[in-house]
């Protein structure tokens, strides 16, 4: 199977780097939400170089500022699922830059905790 990360598709970058790109989730969580993905195909984060992690940090904040101006959500979250076990479906390493908006879901606290339901509320 070929990764869905690798290839040309020029038309759906909407922001680059030297080392990495950021694309329209396709399969998106809520409106605006980008995928922040290294150029190389490299696995998980902790197999990137110092280099690519810079990239991906890089994009994150140059894509809030595109998301902010489209689309004005009230918050976000940032992932990078790490194995099976936490979710990652595909195996080239890639960042969530999910927008958020009051009102998305009935209770957001806890945020990324919320991927253990029973771990999502604490005192």
């Amino acid at each position: 199977m070929s990764c869905p990360f690798c290839g040309p598709f020029p038309e759906e970058i909407v922001a680059s780097n030297d080392r990495a790109y950021a694309r329209a989730d396709r399969y998106p969580v809520s409106p605006g939400h980008l995928l922040i993905v290294p150029y190389r195909h490299v696995p998980t984060y902790f197999e990137a170089t110092d280099e690519e992690r810079a990239a991906l940090l890089d994009l994150v904040s140059r894509c809030r500022s595109l998301i902010e101006e489209a689309y004005h959500p009230d918050g976000y979250n940032i992932g990078i699922n790490v194995g099976a076990a936490a979710g990652q479906t595909v195996p080239h390493l890639h960042v969530h830059l999910i927008p958020r908006y009051v009102g998305d879901v009935p209770d957001p606290r806890g945020g990324v905790r919320g991927v253990v339901p029973a771990k999502k509320s604490y005192p």
